[in-house]
């Protein structure tokens, strides 16, 4: 718990460095422009299509009427952007976890390792390619995870658990590998993950509720149409500080756990032996996903 709270306020402490700020502009800039573009060419669409949806529907029909009634129509001109919203939303996280990771977390993981792990050897365990196919393999059942709960989110209680479970799922596996790709060897990951599950898990479910904000920020520019241009991109900036701040807590988190694992297994190593020999022995990166989920 110590670890856990301490690289917590490490991490909130380094996100208000003039360095981590400018950092964070690049995929800030990346998704703008994305959503700009996306939203230029799809939104009015994807309204029209989801409003003739709904207007087709039965039973929006029925609950306009009553509505109607009670002098509170206009239900479909409400509920439609609400629709779009919620649906884009996952691609949204999703797009803004990425590009943090690919932007953001090697620098900010540097950063770290300059400041408190100046002397922690690199092993370099994780290549650009295997993080690349360790995301997208992540991304894609999370991915399916959402869509098959879908379902389960009309429980009233389930929707609040959900989608920050699977985000934060999807958060941990990224943020964590990220972290450790370049100090740890393969196996010294493995063994983290195993150890450290549980908690790295609730330091991605944490950061899943942190960027659930941006969400209701969006809701709340649905109702005031003039206002959703200016919301979007804060809801944009939100995504991208919290995924900064998540990125800042597991390097602090991991390379700490890191640190302290190479000590412990020093520590144990026979008089005489060459510490680290063991580690050499199980090094394998063969099939790097079967033990990590």
């Amino acid at each position: 718990m110590n670890l856990l709270l301490e690289s917590f306020w490490r991490a909130l402490m380094d996100c208000f460095r003039p360095r981590v700020m400018l950092l964070s502009a690049a995929p800030l800039l990346l998704m703008a422009v994305l959503s700009a573009t996306l939203g230029a060419l799809y939104w009015n669409a994807s309204l029209n299509w989801v409003r003739a949806a709904l207007n087709a529907s039965s039973i929006v029909g029925v609950v306009s009427g009553w509505m109607q009634a009670l002098g509170l129509g206009g239900i479909t001109s409400v509920l439609a952007p609400l629709i779009v919203v919620v649906a884009i939303m996952p691609v949204v996280v999703v797009l803004s976890l990425l590009s943090v990771a690919l932007l953001m977390t090697p620098a900010l993981t540097k950063l770290v390792a300059s400041q408190r792990f100046v002397h922690l050897e690199r092993k370099e365990g994780g290549s650009m390619l295997l993080g690349l196919s360790w995301s997208l393999l992540s991304t894609l059942l999370a991915l399916v995870a959402t869509v098959v709960s879908i379902p389960l989110w009309f429980v009233p209680p389930l929707i609040l658990v959900l989608p920050p479970l699977i985000w934060g799922w999807l958060t941990y596996r990224v943020m964590a590998f990220d972290a450790l790709a370049t100090h740890a060897s393969g196996e010294e990951r493995r063994e983290l993950f195993r150890r450290h599950r549980m908690a790295l898990l609730g330091i991605g479910v944490f950061c899943g509720y942190l960027g659930a904000a941006p969400g209701f920020i969006w809701a709340s520019g649905v109702l005031f149409a003039t206002a959703f241009v200016v919301l979007v991109p804060i809801g944009i900036w939100l995504y991208t500080w919290v995924f900064a701040l998540s990125s800042l807590w597991f390097a602090h988190y991991c390379l700490q756990a890191l640190q302290n694992l190479r000590y412990e297994r020093e520590m144990d190593a026979p008089l005489g032996g060459e510490p680290g020999a063991s580690e050499a022995l199980l090094e394998s990166d063969g099939l790097p996903f079967v033990n990590d989920f």
